[in-house]
């Protein structure tokens, strides 16, 4: 049952929505601007109830520098929340002092604030209290700065949740897209590229895609070298690791094809051939989702036991405090937090 099925509060019944618990992000950067105007979207109204971790103070200025005609109602359980249009509910951490706050400055204190923020959803989502997260950007930096020994979301929601190895998907106008290997040079990358690890990343992309209520279609596995290798020609991968990898799949009843060569496998699965793509290394498939469409290109964390979705842009200190930051890709994260949370099982 999704939480926002059982939450009451003064007759208020906005029920049918899933509750998506959202950070705030940095405080000095853009976050705390594209999450008022998210909450403000009447358009995301209609799908999603949202419940924001952050400062009061903070969400107050964003507010004001934005211009959106929100009313904040600070509360200590979402099941207390007003989950009427035009109301912003939020869990106030109370920590940010804003006589010291400065916007567009890595500083540790917000660097500290924004892992509380990260830390209270996933308490509050573990426990069943929200049914998905949608993450505003964080700064590095600042969380070096704050003395907190990660490197970034994936890494804090790994250990948070007690998860190995979280499985990231990207998801843009439909098209969803795994990566084989992520943050390695091309040289390490072409020797990653091996038949057993493309059998274990198959099985946990279909595992993950189940989880997500996506049960039918076919998945593709990306080529590597020009027309995938063209048998010997153009390069071995497909003809030694990759190929012989997908029969085994299809052996053993997994729906998959590939290798389909890089130049036309996402165009196919933006078309709705596949069900998602396993791209074979970093920028193969973020240059094809962002390409597609940059403001909605959305991650989703998967293999953990919370749905976490997230924008793939930083925190943009050069225009923080402006108000004229887009909210484009906060909204469509928290929209794919509502769209997947129905079908989510832990």
């Amino acid at each position: 049952m999704l939480m926002t099925e059982i939450l009451r509060k003064g007759g208020i019944s906005n029920m049918k929505k899933p509750l998506v618990a959202v950070t705030l992000g940095d405080p000095a950067g853009i976050g705390p601007e594209i999450v008022v105007k998210t909450v403000a979207d009447k358009d995301l109204f209609e799908e999603a109830n949202c419940i924001v971790i952050g400062d009061a103070g903070i969400v107050k200025q964003a507010i004001g520098v934005t211009g959106v005609d929100l009313k904040v109602n600070c509360v200590e359980d979402p099941a207390d929340g007003d989950y009427s249009e035009g109301v912003l509910n939020l869990i106030d951490l109370a920590n940010v002092d804003l006589d010291k706050f400065e916007y567009g400055k890595v500083s540790a204190m917000c660097g500290k604030a924004a892992f509380e923020y990260i830390e209270k959803s996933i308490e509050l989502t573990m426990a069943g209290k929200a049914d998905a997260v949608a993450t505003a950007p964080i700064n590095k930096e600042a969380i070096r700065a704050a003395e907190i020994d990660f490197i970034g979301h994936t890494e804090i929601f790994a250990e948070l949740t007690k998860t190995n190895d979280p499985l990231t998907m990207f998801e843009t106008n439909g098209m969803r897209v795994f990566f084989l290997t992520r943050h390695v040079s091309l040289r390490d990358m072409l020797d990653m590229i091996t038949k057993e690890r493309i059998i274990d990343y198959v099985e946990r992309c279909t595992e993950a895609l189940a989880r997500l209520g996506v049960k039918e279609g076919t998945m593709a596995v990306a080529g590597l070298n020009p027309h995938s290798g063209e048998h010997g020609l153009f390069g071995w991968e497909e003809v030694n690791e990759i190929a012989p990898a997908v029969e085994e799949l299809k052996a053993r009843g997994f729906n998959v094809v590939g290798p389909v060569p890089a130049d036309s496998v996402f165009h196919q699965a933006a078309l709705g051939r596949f069900n998602s793509v396993l791209s074979l290394y970093h920028d193969q498939g973020h240059i094809a989702t962002k390409t597609l469409d940059f403001d909605r290109t959305i991650a989703i964390t998967n293999s953990m036991p919370i749905l976490r979705t997230s924008v793939d842009h930083g925190t943009a200190f050069d225009i923080a405090g402006k108000g004229i930051a887009g909210a484009v890709s906060m909204i469509e994260s928290v929209r794919l937090a509502a769209k997947y949370a129905p079908y989510f099982t832990r």
